[in-house]
């Protein structure tokens, strides 16, 4: 089972099995401040943040040295060994950045008859979808794509639980109730938060990651092994529709998360070429033309020549910490989407054990 379906505590306990919390954030077991910031929090604002941090700790550290920063560069240069540096890191990192990212968007290079099985691939599986849905066509953008698939699931959910109202096995249909109750209170959630999702922006990947839909498989599956016996054949294919629709959502979003991260590396590339140059220069004009001991006094009681450098090293820091911030979202997000299908790669305290025959 995947990642995002399998990552937590269980919520319950019950006979059908306790079920891990819905949303990726309840089953991470971690701190919500610790989540909001790896994942929900501006990618922009992260990096102001830590390059605040840097300025800060550079002046404290300059303010708390008992040997005054124009004694230093007296004795030896620091600043034009630490810039120097810089300088190698800067076009280091930027080039291989560009060069990993080109790596990861080759994909979309090639022949034109690799293009065109693409097209067919990406046609037939829109087609296998409409079928599903019985639309004459599927929605375009990936947010009513994916709306009209969780809605789809919601509604077979309440055709199986009709299917099964008049059954006599009382137990059959305490679980089959439970079962449709959370899977339509989370694909109502999950839904109303896409009705305003755009591609390209993390809001629309929250959402559908917070549909667990491979749980959702798995105790569809269970509960139809342990009744088989006591289900009727217009309740057995309920069950083959309901885990239908299941199985196409895992495909579709795992294919906008591989797009979604590809967007976000080629917002990452350009943003290191950007703030790269500028990052050049400052490191660049520290080595050439700054001499600490040129600026005396100091401001707010910190020497100038502290201040001006811990400037300089958190300008030259940019392109770092706007790798940082990126990747701390793009990483976390790929951990707990490593598996699609029905392994769970974290433990999950599990009440009973698996009806496997």
């Amino acid at each position: 089972m995947s990642e995002s379906a399998g990552d937590g505590r269980e919520s319950s306990d019950s006979d059908d099995g306790s079920q891990p919390n819905d949303t990726m954030r309840e089953r991470a077991g971690e701190s919500r401040v610790k989540l909001w910031l790896l994942l929900e929090a501006n990618r922009w604002v992260v990096a102001a943040a830590l390059l605040a941090g840097v300025f800060v700790a550079m002046v404290a550290l300059g303010v708390l040295d008992p040997s005054p920063l124009q004694q230093s560069v007296a004795a030896s240069d620091p600043n034009e060994t630490l810039f120097q540096a810089y300088v190698t890191a800067i076009v280091t990192g930027v080039t291989l950045v560009v060069t990993l990212n080109q790596l990861v968007l080759s994909q979309e290079l090639g022949p034109v008859g690799d293009q065109r099985s693409r097209m067919e691939d990406a046609m037939q599986f829109r087609e296998d979808v409409e079928d599903v849905l019985d639309a004459p066509v599927s929605p375009p953008e990936p947010s009513s794509f994916l709306r009209e698939l969780i809605d789809e699931t919601c509604s077979r959910a309440n055709a199986l639980q009709d299917d099964v109202e008049q059954d006599r096995d009382e137990e059959l249909k305490d679980q089959i109730d439970d079962y449709v109750s959370g899977l339509r209170d989370n694909a109502n959630a999950v839904s109303d938060r896409l009705d305003d999702a755009e591609f390209g922006s993390y809001d629309m990947l929250s959402a559908v990651l917070d549909f667990n839909y491979s749980w959702k498989i798995f105790l569809a599956r269970r509960i139809r092994n342990r009744h088989r016996d006591a289900l009727t054949d217009d309740a057995q294919d309920s069950f083959d529709d309901l885990e239908e629709v299941l199985k196409f959502f895992g495909p579709a979003r795992e294919h906008f998360k591989t797009l979604y991260f590809q967007w976000e590396l080629v917002d990452l590339s350009r943003a290191m070429l950007y703030s790269a140059v500028p990052a050049l220069v400052v490191a660049s004009s520290m080595i050439v033309y700054y001499d600490a001991r040129a600026l005396p006094g100091a401001t707010f009681g910190v020497s100038n020549d502290v201040l001006v450098t811990a400037l300089a090293v958190t300008i030259s820091t940019v392109p770092f910490m706007l790798l940082l911030s990126f990747m701390l979202r793009i990483a976390t997000v790929a951990k707990r989407t490593l598996s699609i299908g029905a392994f769970v790669l974290r433990n999950v305290d599990r009440s009973d054990d698996l009806d496997i025959e």
